[in-house]
């Protein structure tokens, strides 16, 4: 076990009447007979809550006995005693810069572990400026970005690093992200964070600082060098050669992955380099799709900063809160990324590159974003792992034990020598 904790359930999932937590919900219900952990649905709306439990029970009979917990995200007290009755707290309410700081305080407080999916860059360094000391005090783990951001690029990373480390004797002293293919659609909550992000910047210009920070995430914030700048233009990838563009949540994932090696001690070294990208090939039809996509993110970025537009956009383009892409849409998904890592070989004397593959079936967003979420409660709540608290990455709070874990769930970790 994880850790000794007596609590009356193992999991609360708060925020089980969303997109994303009905689909955590649904996993964690079909997977009910091999995890056979204690869980329970939370929020604030006890008929909304039995609702999805009925519809659970058509899942698995098992959940028609689901307990119900409400709560309030601005009410501390129902939150304290939410979280004295869990040893870990799963959280799809978003946007988090909103409506997540007060649970992870009460979690905090309590010494109660907590995953969530986020992608809030300004909202995790407010997390860990506020949190952190304490938090390694009580024991809690705060875990941020447990789903498509960041779980692949933290863990993928870790994955080539581990490899780099037991073959070759060394480390990867840069490693490069290529997301080669990715299907799937974009919920309201996803949209909702985005915007809340672009408003906390209007309210407050002097977080734009903390989001263009490429280390913004690290125990001390620096602000980076040139070269670990995002990318923002098209390019030739000199390691496939194959033209990129810009990948939109890099701006997120990098940071996880920099905090992490910081976490760690550093054992990809102080100048370690980690960049993402969007991979579409070589040759023209690479350029053309390059192109078109670094265009198409430079307009909506645009045009989102225009409040006549972005209303426009709201009301009749972007899904609503609550809505998302459909199950055939879920279904269908998929994506897949390379991890390029470069390195010097003590055994060898010489520099070596290796190729990490990290790939899933099901939308990246929500079929696959809801295993990777679910499965990080289930790790932190049942698997060994270090004895650390404090606001922590993937990859610094469970490690290669949450690779083996998803490996089980059916993704694909899987990393070789790279010959050419």
């Amino acid at each position: 076990m994880a850790r000794e904790k007596k609590t009356e359930f193992d999991i609360v999932l708060w925020g089980a009447t969303g997109f994303t937590g009905r689909l955590v919900a649904e996993y964690l219900a079909r997977s009910q007979d091999a995890h056979g952990a204690k869980w329970a649905l939370a929020g604030r709306d006890a008929g909304r809550l039995e609702k999805v439990r009925a519809e659970l029970a058509g899942l698995n009979p098992a959940c028609a006995s689901l307990p119900v917990v409400i709560a309030d995200a601005k009410d501390a007290a129902s939150l304290d005693a939410l979280v004295a009755r869990t040893r870990v707290v799963i959280s799809t309410v978003g946007p988090y810069n909103r409506y997540g700081s007060e649970l992870v305080a009460a979690c905090v407080r309590a010494g109660t572990d907590y995953c969530d999916l986020t992608g809030e860059v300004h909202w995790m360094r407010k997390m860990i400026d506020a949190h952190d000391t304490q938090a390694r005090e009580t024991g809690a783990r705060i875990v941020h970005t447990c789903g498509f951001d960041s779980i692949p690029s933290d863990l993928g990373v870790l994955m080539v690093q581990d490899y780099m480390r037991e073959r070759h004797g060394g480390h990867c002293d840069q490693v490069r992200y290529h997301l080669t293919r990715m299907r799937g659609g974009f919920s309201g909550g996803t949209v909702a964070s985005m915007m809340d992000m672009f408003d906390a910047v209007k309210a407050e210009p002097a977080l734009r600082r903390v989001l263009t920070s490429a280390h913004a995430l690290d125990p001390e914030p620096g602000r980076g060098t040139k070269e670990e700048r995002d990318q923002m233009t098209v390019r030739k990838s000199p390691e496939t050669g194959g033209w990129t563009a810009p990948f939109l949540m890099a701006s997120v994932n990098t940071r996880v992955v920099r905090r992490s090696n910081a976490l760690l001690g550093f054992p990809w070294g102080r100048d370690f380099f980690y960049a993402e990208v969007t991979d579409f090939g070589p040759g023209a039809k690479g350029l053309a799709l390059a192109a078109s996509t670094t265009a198409g993110l430079g307009v909506f970025m645009a045009a989102t900063g225009v409040d006549a537009v972005r209303g426009l956009l709201e009301k009749h383009v972007l899904p609503a809160p609550g809505q998302g892409p459909s199950a055939k849409i879920q279904e269908s998904g998929r994506f897949e990324v390379r991890m390029l890592g470069e390195g010097l070989s003590p055994k060898s004397g010489q520099r070596v590159k290796v190729e990490g593959k990290v790939a899933s079936k099901g939308d990246p967003g929500y079929a696959a974003t809801s295993r990777m979420l679910a499965e990080s409660a289930l790790c932190l709540a049942f698997d060994t792992l270090p004895k650390r608290g404090g606001v922590l990455t993937p990859a610094s709070a469970m490690g290669m034990v949450l690779v083996e874990r998803l490996r089980k769930a059916g993704m694909t970790f899987e990393v070789h020598d790279r010959t050419a």
